[in-house]
């Protein structure tokens, strides 16, 4: 749902980049200013909401039925949702089920597929995939300026078995004409090696609305890790403005498999423009990542799929040893203007501030 009324979409850039470059610890509780963030449990409900100048921004959701925690929807901070609707909305492909909000998994752990798992698996095939299992809620904290989420997961295979748990740190933060996410995720392997064998399906993933996608007027034929394959049919694209730009430079369909720093989706929904923004932190591993940035609206990040992105010519299966660690850290911004690759240089660097 679109909601109307008048905006100025001028972001002021350098101010947002003195924000995100803070660190200031969250107060409780949040005030009503259009930088105050509330985060709301709603245990009952498996929810948590994430409210920004008192207007909702997302929520973080966590039933069984979508194999894994989630943050959906995602809206700027006109309120304008640019995630594809869950289920699928009238007008909006209904490809790729397991394709909800903001999500981190990967589609080959140990030969087990945590990206494509859905309940729209054929109960004969579930043998194959994993699970992500909301644990806990560690904290919940609203602030003047920014609001905090930690919580607890396990990825666990169908023998009930755990091979990770994973601890996610996020951070919400707001404004006039923008919105963004910080995520800090610690992966802790358990009693065996994990394999995060090489493929394209992962690691950090969002799906976009219609309007965001790139246009296209021939269909598509996509194959998972296990073979399955999804038909995407050629649709009208009178609403579709969406395109990709790398901080290499590259953009549009040429963005997908190569790597970089950041990568930005840019478009307009009704009279709005929009840039969503994923940075890449030169800490995570492999980085800087392989972006899997797909024109029918999928936007990810995937360090670990060099084979598919370089045409066989790099293999790339990566191990953590038992009680071994790694911890990853993104940002993901939503912008009310189409940014310039010099002014998402400017955020980026505020983001490395923040995580130096």
């Amino acid at each position: 749902m679109i909601i109307a009324r008048a905006a100025n979409f001028t972001m002021p850039i350098l101010l947002a980049a003195a924000l995100f470059a803070g660190t200031r610890s969250p107060a409780a509780p949040a005030g009503d200013s259009a930088t105050a963030v509330q985060v709301v449990r709603d245990d009952a409900h498996e929810r948590v909401d994430i409210l920004i100048g008192g207007q909702p921004f997302t929520s973080y959701i966590y039933p069984d039925t979508i194999k894994k925690p989630v943050l959906f929807p995602l809206r700027t901070a006109v309120g304008t949702v640019v995630t594809r609707g869950f289920p699928p909305g009238p007008g909006e492909r209904a490809d790729h089920p397991h394709h909800v909000g903001l999500w981190f998994n990967y589609s080959d752990v140990n030969g087990y597929d945590f990206w494509n798992n859905s309940d729209a698996i054929k109960p004969e095939a579930r043998a194959k995939y994993g699970t992500i299992f909301e644990r806990a809620i560690v904290s919940a904290k609203s602030g003047d300026d920014q609001g905090e989420l930690e919580t607890q997961s396990d990825w666990v295979i169908p023998d009930g078995t755990t091979l990770l748990k994973q601890d996610t740190r996020y951070v919400f933060r707001g404004g006039p004409a923008f919105r963004s996410i910080d995520l800090i995720i610690k992966l802790d392997a358990q009693d065996q090696p994990v394999v995060f064998h090489d493929d394209k399906d992962g690691l950090l993933g969002m799906r976009v609305r219609r309007e965001l996608e790139m246009p296209s007027t021939e269909p598509g034929i996509f194959t998972d890790a296990a073979g399955n394959v999804t038909k995407v049919p050629p649709m009208d694209n009178s609403i579709v403005t969406g395109n990709y730009l790398t901080s290499e430079g590259i953009s549009g369909d040429a963005a997908w498999s190569t790597r970089g720093r950041w990568c930005i989706l840019t478009g307009k929904i009704a009279a709005e423009p929009v840039t969503i923004a994923i940075f890449d932190h030169p800490q995570n591993p492999n980085a800087p990542t392989y972006w899997h940035a797909r024109g029918y609206g999928l936007f990810a990040a995937n360090p670990f799929g060099a084979k598919d992105f370089t045409a066989g010519k790099v293999i790339l299966n990566y191990t953590l040893q038992p009680h071994q660690s790694i911890t990853f850290r993104y940002r993901v911004l939503i912008l009310s203007e189409t940014a310039t690759p010099a002014e998402i240089d400017k955020l980026y660097q505020g983001f490395l501030t923040t995580y130096p």
